[in-house]
Order: structure tokens, then C-alpha cells, then sequence
């Protein structure tokens, strides 16, 4: 969908501000949602001056179709790595962090995973991001009985964050393994699988930590994927 002329695409943003009426944000916010599916329109619909109010819209009291659009939306505009930075210089981590812990749906806490999994690309971000608090909530996605999809955008946000050294210890020490490995045993789908054997092979670049996911019975889980049919969790799983 090839984006408005500049004038339009300006007065759609002003339609999400506070000041607008909530079915008229709610109509801007699903126009937007709709424009950023194509990534030639990324870059202008943030320097339409989109960003803010898509993470004012997120704060608490928001419905949570607004949550989960407003979040969703960030999430894709994070895709273009000069988007990323102005997400966070907008201090779009913290609320992202809150829909993540207490949203009011699960799927506008899968959104903000999904934004947070973006935005921790970059490794200062994936810094803020747990220094915001954000791996305790995607261990509760994980851990918890949350639909498949749910839990795949979790394991892919903590795949991002693990891969920062720093950061692995804090993954493990927030109880990440053993659930983990149980993501890696028989019934979840294989993008499951292969997220969770994603974050254990960077859990597993610390020598204590590598330790910890042998004894948590990690290798036989790991072998059964080698030696199952062609998937993308073997990849992963051949790495440790």
C-alpha cells in the first residue's frame, strides 16, 4: 500500500494525538497499521511524526485492541534499524515492557514482545530493554500456557537479548533454562523449538551457563531434533 501524500500522512498522525477522538485514533491507528506492511513506507510514516503518540497510545488505560495496534505497529517500524533508535529515543522500552508484563491481552502482549525483539537488535537497546525489566514478563510467556505464537515471539525477543554477553547471565539467572529446554521436547512447533534452541546456543557461549543446560537435560532433547526430519531447530540444535 504506497503511502499518502505528506500533507495527508501528517494529518493522519495528528488523528492518533491525544487530543483526537478515540474512534477517530482508532481509525488513524489502523490506516497506519495497514501502510507499515509494506517497508518502502517505514521510514515516512516515522518522519510523519508517528512514533510518540504510537507510544502514548500504548499507556495504561488504553483498550486493548489500541495496546496490541499501537505496539504491533512500533514493532514493524522497528524493522528499519533508523526507526529503531527513534523508538527508543522516545522512550518507547518502558511501556513496551509494561503491555509485555500486564497488557490487557495476550496479544497485545505478544506485540510488545514482538516490538521488543526488533528493538533488540541493536545491543544498546537489548541493554535498556533489560535494564527495563523485560526478561522476567518473557519468561512468564514462556513458562506460562500461552498460545504457540505467543510463545515463539517470546523465545525470538530472549534469542535477541541472549546474544548480548552481558545480558546471557541475567537470562539464566532469571530461571530461562529449564523451561527452555522443556520447549525443546515434543509438542510445541518447530519455530518454538528453534527460537528456544536459539537462546540456549547463546546461554551456552558462557561456560557456567553451558553447564547448567547439560544438567538440566538439555542434550537428549537436542539430539532427537538432529536426528529428526529436516527443520530449522536442527540448525540451531547442531551448534551446541
Amino acid at each position: 500500500m504506497p503511502p499518502p501524500p505528506h500533507r495527508d500522512l501528517r494529518n493522519l498522525v495528528h488523528k492518533l494525538g491525544a487530543n483526537a477522538r478515540p474512534s477517530q485514533q482508532k481509525t488513524a491507528l489502523a490506516t497506519i497499521a495497514g501502510l507499515v506492511c509494506d517497508p518502502e513506507n517505514l521510514v515516512a510514516i516515522a518522519n510523519a511524526g508517528a512514533i510518540p503518540p504510537l507510544v502514548r497510545l500504548m499507556g495504561h488505560g488504553s483498550p486493548a485492541d489500541v495496546q496490541r495496534d499501537a505496539a504491533g505497529t512500533l514493532g514493524v517500524l522497528a524493522a528499519s534499524r533508523e526507526n529503531a533508535a527513534k523508538i527508543a529515543a522516545a522512550g518507547a522500552i518502558p511501556p513496551l515492557v509494561q503491555v509485555l508484563r500486564s497488557g490487557a491481552s495476550i496479544e497485545a502482549q505478544e506485540a510488545a514482545a514482538g516490538a521488543l525483539s526488533n528493538l533488540a537488535r541493536s545491543a544498546e537497546n537489548a541493554v535498556a530493554i533489560a535494564a527495563a525489566g523485560g526478561i522476567p514478563p518473557l519468561m512468564q510467556l514462556i513458562a506460562s500456557r500461552s498460545p504457540a505464537r505467543a510463545q515463539a515471539t517470546a523465545t525470538g525477543a530472549l534469542a535477541a537479548l541472549a546474544r548480548i554477553p552481558e545480558i546471557a547471565g541475567t537470562v539464566a539467572a532469571a530461571g530461562a533454562v529449564p523451561p527452555l529446554v522443556q520447549l525443546l521436547g515434543a509438542g510445541p512447533p518447530e519455530m518454538v523449538q528453534s527460537n528456544a534452541a536459539m537462546v540456549l546456543m547463546h546461554l551456552a557461549w558462557v561456560a557456567e551457563i553451558a553447564t547448567t543446560i547439560a544438567a538440566a537435560g538439555a542434550i537428549p532433547p537436542l539430539v532427537q531434533l538432529l536426528l529428526g526430519p529436516g527443520s530449522e531447530a536442527k540448525s540451531f540444535a547442531s551448534l551446541h
